[in-house]
């Protein structure tokens, strides 16, 4: 159900992403420290809505369905607006391409699947990924804003983190894609089957059809 404790906090998560964006237009430091606030209960909220699912049964469809799509939600507008205000800079805009790029093909593949009524379930190696993202845009998210590290910057972290978070996104996509073009594999078959043992008469009528 759509107003169970899990799926509200998934639905929280994305109504969390209008406020992100408008923390950008606040300015610094109290931007970055309301951007992080909001980050950090996204990101709790990616965590208790799974935790408190599992724990109180509450388990759904609507659930899987909802999850992914909040987080690529969030880590999509995120990516978008840092780049738009420069706190992702220079040649770190690449991993933030390919993380991109990596969402729409599992959400395409998720779309088409579910077409066919396969699922295609979240790795545990792709959350991970989804973590490092999340704690790795915190820090290019916080800025100029946040503390130096001995010789390194918030920024200097949070680009070094995006680029791993991009290496576990092409590992977890190629998954993925694996997975679903094994899924359209299948089912090519099974329609070449049904195909074959279908009464020739009934094959030169649709062929004309």
């Amino acid at each position: 159900m759509l107003t169970n404790i899990p799926n509200l906090l998934t639905l929280s998560r994305i109504a969390s992403i209008p406020l992100l964006v408008g923390v950008f237009y606040i300015g610094a430091p109290l931007g970055n420290w309301l951007g992080l606030g909001i980050l950090i209960f996204a990101g709790a909220t990616d965590f208790f809505d799974g935790y408190i699912a599992r724990a109180m049964q509450q388990q759904s469809l609507l659930g899987k369905f909802l999850d992914p799509i909040a987080d690529k939600l969030l880590v999509a507008s995120l990516i978008l607006m840092l780049v738009a205000f420069d706190r992702i800079p220079g040649i770190a805009v690449l991993p933030a391409v390919v993380i991109l790029c990596r969402e729409l093909l599992v959400s395409g593949l998720r779309e088409f699947l579910a077409g066919a009524q396969v699922s295609l379930p979240v790795s545990r190696l792709a959350q991970y990924k989804t973590t490092l993202q999340m704690v790795m845009l915190g820090f290019l998210l916080f800025g100029s804003a946040g503390p130096m590290f001995g010789p390194f910057s918030t920024t200097d972290i949070g680009v070094a983190g995006l680029w791993i978070a991009a290496m576990l996104t092409l590992v977890t996509g190629y998954d993925y894609l694996q997975a679903g073009l094994r899924h359209v594999d299948e089912m090519d078959k099974e329609a070449s089957l049904k195909l074959e043992k279908m009464p020739s008469k009934t094959k030169k009528t649709k062929s004309v059809i």
